[in-house]
């Protein structure tokens, strides 16, 4: 008469061949996975003086002017097509700019670097006194495009037609330096997101500054530059 198995062991035994069960099929997945290749590298953090940081840093302080002027001639006249364009321009370069600064938190990176030049991150490519493309910044301004001290109280004094024109002028020289700063970090920025916000800018930028000279052309005015 055969004895019945306890069951303390059946449970065991179960327990086992699953084990080598599993341990058979990794061994099976781990052969077949043998020749893929190996998973893509972290991305590298951008470095202290690179184009990413460098873009970060300087498209930072140049958005904040373009939200300070747009705020201004928000209080300077009633007509809604600038004061719509000027919530639009205050709204996606505020956002912008919040993008940008986190990302230098996120690489541990500081907001400002004693000593360094503005867009000397442009290299070679920046031409005369380290500014690109827009030419060098007029006296006062800091970087391609941005205002001087005296413009923007200029801006706050002035209203009605007069606020308009000097906005829609002031802002088409600042698109442009902006324009260029993108162009630069959509060709030389390492990081994917980075690279696309700055191409995204550069066909955004472009399309407001046709809207602003249609705009001052309807105020029988030009742009300046």
């Amino acid at each position: 008469m055969s004895r019945a198995i306890p069951r303390t062991y059946w449970v065991a035994g179960t327990a086992v061949l699953l084990a080598l069960l599993f341990a058979a099929a990794a061994t099976v997945a781990a052969a077949k996975g043998s020749g893929s290749p190996a998973p893509p590298a972290e991305p590298r953090t951008p470095g202290l003086h690179s184009a990413d940081a460098g873009f970060a840093r300087d498209m930072s302080v140049h958005h904040q002017q373009a939200v300070e002027m747009s705020f201004i001639v928000r209080d300077r006249t009633q007509d809604e097509a600038v004061r719509t364009l000027a919530y639009d321009i205050a709204n996606t370069q505020a956002n912008q700019r919040g993008m940008m600064l986190g990302w230098l938190d996120l690489w541990g990176l500081p907001k400002v670097v004693a000593g360094e030049p503005p867009m000397s991150w442009m290299g070679s490519s920046a031409g005369h006194g380290g500014h690109a493309g827009h030419g060098p910044a007029k006296p006062g301004a800091l970087m391609p495009g941005m205002a001087t001290k005296e413009e923007l109280e200029q801006l706050g004094a002035a209203s009605g037609r007069d606020a308009e024109v000097l906005f829609l002028q002031l802002m088409t020289d600042h698109h442009k330096g902006g324009v260029t700063m993108a162009e630069g970090c959509a060709q030389q920025c390492v990081t994917p997101v980075e690279r696309e916000l700055a191409q995204g800018m550069v066909d955004a930028q472009r399309s407001e500054l046709t809207l602003m000279a249609d705009m001052l052309k309807q105020r029988g005015a030009t742009p300046r530059g």
